[in-house]
């Protein structure tokens, strides 16, 4: 990367006021490594796919709740702000906190991969890496795409150390601190 491409689009600052214009016309947007990037709307497909890990999430780890397009701040190296399909955290985290709350009690995040040409740059290359920089303990993708999960853990020196891979429909259990065991079978009838 060159130093003219590595440097940022914006101050944080400016993102912060361009994404509340935006959200007043339903456009979400996100800003990683100090570039702007839209979010995609989910589909309904989408949906039940996050429903579903929140179902699962507050049956087995009752004291964390799921709390879907949190908006986080995000990246240590540069001022980043990113909205998870899914934070989990425990119950209250983000009392207090505006739309961009601090990502100190992040257990994990889930996204689940769109249909759109951003996708692989933004949920396999551009989000685990600011995740990780963070600090959050685990990152959950559901890659509608290739049919699979990744679990992301152990972030170290601003990226995750750990990545396991699971087919749809095999068992997948979540490390700490999130000790979670999802049954990924259901998640089929979701993909295309």
């Amino acid at each position: 990367m060159t130093a003219i491409e590595d440097r940022p689009q914006m101050l944080a600052e400016e993102f912060e006021r361009i994404a509340v214009a935006a959200e007043r016309e339903g456009v979400r947007l996100e800003f990683l490594h100090g570039r702007l990037g839209v979010k995609a709307v989910p589909d309904g497909d989408h949906d039940e796919i996050i429903r579903w890990v929140m179902e699962h999430c507050m049956q087995q780890r009752p004291d964390l709740w799921l709390y879907p397009e949190r908006g986080l701040k995000v990246d240590t190296y540069r001022r980043g702000y990113a909205r998870p399909d899914g934070t989990l955290a425990p119950k209250g985290s983000f009392a207090g906190q505006g739309e961009w709350a601090d990502a100190d009690l992040v257990a994990m995040v889930v996204e689940v991969t769109s249909y759109d040409s951003d996708t692989d740059q933004r949920d396999r290359v551009d989000k685990p890496r600011a995740y990780a920089e963070t600090g959050i303990p685990v990152y959950l993708m559901v890659d509608r795409t290739t049919c699979e999960t990744l679990v992301y853990s152990q972030p170290e020196d601003g990226r995750y150390t750990v990545l396991v891979r699971h087919p749809l429909g095999k068992t997948v259990e979540l490390p700490a601190p999130v000790s979670v065991v999802l049954d990924t079978e259901p998640v089929k009838q979701w993909v295309r």
